[in-house]
């Protein structure tokens, strides 16, 4: 549990509160502060003003949300004021970021008249793309929604009303399908008048359920037809004939108990009473209206959910808000409608039928993860959710004709990746390139978790053709566990009972008698997966390799230097890393391999790195560095940087490459420009040539650490053939799938 000291100190440290503004543009010189107000900002205005629609290409409207409370109905909290729900308001907007990339402005307005809350909002229509209304009481929170809906021409969403709806609505047809019954015929409790308990109620009955089978009850009982106390409008709509009276009546022999109220409503003796194989949501948050640990100790038969992520079927508002907002934003949609919701719940429910990543199962630090009693929902930190519920959203939108514009579905998602991380997007250049012209590649560890969720991957891409090496039961084994769908889409080789095993050992025999093995030596090392895979590429068996998982690097890179060798003309290997940050790439080495390389060697590798980045359609441009600026300071290692410099003004090299210079003078052109007009390289470098191992190995990890670069490599350079050896460690799939494709291309060049 979180303690009081640990929440607030969360809050307080540092900048205060949880929210920024951060410009996207720069504002560093004069020219920018020109461009970013006066006079440059007059001209985006002048075009607003003969076309209003430029509106959204000029400004930010299109991916900025307004989160807008009174505070009435804060989480659990309930009436506490505009002031006091402004934290939970400014991390409203940090899931908005963090999910789907959208920008907020929280807006806490002090009313608790409806009528003001609605002209509030719709007076500030023109700065935003749509309006995210959170914890206003009912029944006014109905009024407001249905008003601004009406009157506004941008998507108007309660959360408190449609996001529970939609998450829970995935989670009901799951379950329902799990114990096999019908939605039509199933019999439904819902304990919560409010507005999450009638907008479910509702949207339920919109997916099936039948308005005679379902009973609402508030605080006074059941809402039963004819009754006069403590009724409104909307609870009127959902007044049942029934004799029922109390909660624990309505429940005897309820296939589903839904509660949206308050902790320790619903007791043992009612979870008893309810029909076989009963569904049970509980999800008053923080305290469910029965804890999971005293239902399932009388019912084994119960799928439960709550608002927990501490019990299984965790039912969260941010697996639908954060995404049907950018499906809703990225085709410009004036509403969001009944088809986008009903599109968002489908794709949830989709979605968690489908083999959960490994890189989700770990982040929850569990063993697996499938659908079933105690996974019906996906869960909040699982990437894909963007990438299905955006789409299904945005797609909705543009059928049932509330999208201002058309977008291709494929090339969207293919955008949306880029939103998840850069990385993503920077690496769909080689994912596509791999596409065209898939080879076999072998991985040597082929009954790890991440080997086997990237394989699921690679294959829906269409990427490669997958060769695991080990036992064959224990990867049929982990495949049926995983429940990724591998069979017959990938070869699986055991070394010790592959009947190749004979030529591999007098290959390796071969190649290494006069290196100190002997034929025993060949024999027992030729039986190891990390021997075995570099000899089936040696052989043309496969066309590349990627190991390193479960090995310290050398410990990878030795077997495929004793059997693969290098490339010719090339007197060592060398590791470049691609760092990517959110503006823009950059590409180093060497990181991994030379310790203390010579002027000759940084010459090398500089031009392997070069051909290397062009593969990525990037095309490079190359600084030497070192301690000093173009000889600014006399020393041997100064000295030996100008030296690699000089050899490849000799060879005549096709890329701009200079140095020596120091980082900063390479990536901030400002100072070129000022110091060092004279310098080759024009706009800043892209990538980095460090002069030994230990700057490029820690520069790479402090940018990745306190930079929050993405990295993606080692890529390996210099080799016959294509063989990449991942960090020891590295148990995530993208890793795999990252290097995958970029082994693909580089055996398509070879």
């Amino acid at each position: 549990m979180i303690s009081k000291v640990e929440a607030l100190r969360y809050h307080s440290e540092g900048r205060k509160g949880k929210v920024e503004v951060v410009s996207s543009k720069p504002c560093v010189t004069q020219a920018d502060l020109s461009l970013a107000y006066t006079p440059g900002v007059a001209e985006p205005c002048r075009e607003i003003h003969q076309s209003p629609d430029k509106i959204w290409e000029y400004t930010s409207r299109g991916n900025l949300v307004a989160v807008i409370s009174n505070g009435t109905a804060v989480l659990g909290l309930g009436d506490i004021g505009a002031d006091a729900g402004k934290p939970v308001m400014e991390g409203k907007g940090v899931l908005f970021k963090r999910f789907a990339d959208i920008d907020v402005f929280d807006i806490e307005l002090n009313s608790h008249d409806p009528d003001e809350i609605i002209k509030a909002v719709q007076l500030m229509e023109p700065t935003f793309g749509g309006i995210n209304l959170e914890d206003i009481k009912a029944p006014e929170c109905f009024q407001i929604e249905e008003t601004l809906k009406k009157t506004m021409k941008i998507p108007v969403f309660h959360d408190d009303q449609h996001g529970t709806a939609i998450i829970s609505g995935a989670a009901l047809l799951n379950a329902l399908e799990i114990v096999g019954k019908d939605i039509s015929k199933v019999k439904l409790v819902f304990n919560g008048a409010g507005a999450s308990g009638i907008a479910c109620a509702n949207y339920y009955l919109s997916l099936g359920v039948e308005r005679r089978n379902l009973i609402l009850c508030d605080t006074k009982g059941v809402v039963y037809a004819g009754r006069k106390e403590n009724m409104n409008s909307y609870k009127a709509k959902l007044a049942a004939e029934t004799k029922a009276r109390t909660l624990a009546e309505a429940m005897e022999g309820a296939d589903v108990f839904v509660g949206l109220s308050g902790p320790n409503i619903v007791t043992k003796a009612m979870v008893k009473s309810m029909a076989k194989d009963p569904i049970i949501f509980a999800m008053a948050n923080p305290d469910p209206e029965i804890t999971y640990e005293e239902a399932t100790s009388v019912r084994s038969d119960l799928i439960m959910a709550t608002g927990r992520s501490d019990y299984p079927n965790q039912v969260n508002n941010v697996l639908g808000f954060p995404f049907i907002f950018r499906g809703a934003l990225d085709v410009r949609a004036t509403a969001i409608n009944e088809e986008m919701k009903h599109a968002a719940t489908r794709a949830l429910a989709d979605l968690a039928k489908e083999p959960v990543p490994y890189s989700v199962i770990k982040t929850y630090r569990l063993q697996s993860l499938k659908f079933g009693r105690d996974y019906i929902i996906p869960k909040p930190f699982d990437p894909r959710v963007l990438l299905w519920v955006a789409p299904a959203a945005a797609k909705a939108a543009m059928n049932s004709g509330v999208a201002q514009q058309k977008i291709d579905l494929d090339k969207y998602r293919e955008e949306l990746e880029g939103r998840l991380g850069v990385a993503r997007k920077f690496m769909r250049v080689m994912i596509n390139k791999a596409k065209e012209q898939p080879k076999r590649i072998v991985y040597p560890e082929g009954d790890l978790p991440a080997v086997l969720k990237a394989c699921e991957i690679i294959l829906d891409e269409g990427m490669a053709h997958p060769i695991l090496i080990g036992d064959e039961k224990v990867i049929n084994s982990r495949i049926e566990e995983m429940r990724v769908p591998l069979h017959g889409g990938v070869e699986i080789i055991n070394p010790v009972t592959s009947p190749k095993l004979s030529k591999y050992i007098d290959t390796f025999y071969e190649l290494r008698k006069r290196k100190g093995t002997t034929r025993r030596d060949a024999e027992e090392l030729m039986r190891h997966r990390h021997y075995f895979g570099p000899m089936m590429v040696y052989l043309g068996e496969a066309d590349g390799m990627v190991a390193g998982l479960t090995k310290h690097y050398p410990e990878t890179l030795r077997p495929a230097l004793q059997i693969i060798k290098l490339r010719e003309g090339v007197s060592k290997v060398s590791g470049l890393y691609a760092m990517v940050f959110k503006d823009g790439v950059y590409f180093i080495a060497d990181a991994t391999v030379n310790i203390d390389p010579t002027a000759e060697d940084l010459a090398e590798i500089a031009m392997l790195a070069a051909k290397e980045v062009r593969r990525f359609s990037i095309e490079p441009r190359v600084a030497l560095l070192s301690f000093s600026n173009f000889g600014s300071v006399k020393h041997p290692l100064s000295e030996k940087v100008q030296q690699a410099l000089a050899i490849l003004r000799h060879k005549a090299v096709d890329f701009v490459v200079d140095g020596e210079m120091q980082a900063d003078t390479a990536v901030v052109p400002e100072i070129v420009d000022e110091f060092y007009p004279f310098c080759r390289i024009k706009g800043g470098t892209n990538v980095l040539i460090f002069p030994d191992l230990i700057s490029g190995n820690v520069a790479y990890k402090l940018l990745q650490r306190l930079g929050r670069a993405e990295a993606i490599g080692p890529i390996l350079m210099g080799m016959q053939k294509p063989v990449h050896v991942l960090q020891i460690g590295s148990m995530n799939e993208t890793d795999v799938v990252n290097m995958t494709a970029i082994a693909v291309v580089d055996a398509q060049v070879k």
